[in-house]
């Protein structure tokens, strides 16, 4: 049998000294003149995030290049998607695929064969699980067979997430919860649990609702949670605290447009922007890091 993902993505954590994640969201409209005056399209973003990479891969674990991005470019950005996943595996880093697929069946399978089981593929996925456990079974079986995890949506980050995801049933419980209870039940399965004692099915809880995240980490004691929301979206440090174990581990947090477009920002003005980067990096881990107990 493979190694474990979460097993994985702990020690790269450990060997990295920080628990986050950077987000590749390349926005066209927002990438560095250094770049587009170079390249166009695809091959812009193409160039931005090998730069990207070669910045962040001293410093952070792991990166979550968001497919849609890619996808909106056609089928040179999706590409582009698998070449810059293919380039932060080379670089030493673990790829998360922010792909978001949510389907049932034999639709699933081939989502989970083309997103997470070929060479090329992510280490990772993110699977939407609101259409319930046969959405969620074939990424699973993928993952159990190659080595590879998931992140399985649970709590979002999204202001809006409460209108359906805070719905609540007879006996009081909401429907995130009821969601958090399925991963669990699901990571518990046969061959999904690594020497650390986390599964490689994860999931996804955003750090604008930190109340609601501590209840979930209670909730799924073997699950690593994914965190966005921090940076852009207005989530502190102490936000995403809220999703780790007192003994600093089982979160991933992640920051995107905060670190990836760090030249547009006052205090890196001067720098290249390849080292803008790298110091939003340095400093988002520093910030993780200081808030955990």
């Amino acid at each position: 049998m493979s190694d474990n993902f979460a097993d994985r993505l702990l020690s790269a954590i450990a060997a990295k000294g920080s628990p986050v994640c950077v987000g590749l969201d390349p926005t066209l409209d927002r990438l560095p003149e250094a770049v587009t005056s170079h390249a166009r399209g695809p091959a812009a973003v193409e160039a931005f995030c090998m730069g990207l990479i070669e910045a962040v891969a001293p410093i952070v674990p792991a990166v979550k290049p968001q497919s849609a991005y890619f996808e909106a470019l056609g089928p040179e950005g999706v590409a582009v998607y698998f070449r810059v996943v293919a380039a932060a595996k080379k670089a030493g880093l673990i790829v998360i695929g922010d792909v978001k697929r949510n389907d049932i069946g034999s639709t699933a399978e081939a989502y989970a064969a083309g997103h997470l089981a070929g060479p090329d593929s992510a280490d990772a996925v993110t699977v939407n699980g609101y259409l319930g456990a046969d959405g969620i079974e074939p990424f699973v079986k993928v993952a159990r067979e190659t080595g590879r995890g998931l992140f399985v949506l649970v709590r979002t980050s999204n202001p809006s997430a409460a209108a359906i995801q805070d719905f609540t049933a007879a006996d009081g419980r909401k429907l995130y919860e009821h969601v958090a209870a399925q991963v669990a039940a699901i990571g518990a399965g046969e061959g999904l649990v690594g020497a650390s004692g986390y599964s490689c099915v994860g999931a996804v809880v955003g750090a604008t609702w930190p109340a609601q995240a501590r209840e979930l980490r209670a909730m799924m004691p073997q699950q690593i949670v994914l965190v966005p929301g921090y940076g852009a979206q207005g989530a502190s440090a102490a936000d995403c605290a809220a999703s780790f174990k007192p003994d600093r581990t089982g979160a991933l947090v992640n920051a995107s447009r905060s670190v990836i477009f760090a030249h547009t920002r006052k205090e890196y003005a001067g720098l290249e922007w390849r080292q803008a980067v790298a110091a939003a990096a340095r400093g988002f881990a520093s910030d993780i890091s200081g808030a955990l107990p």
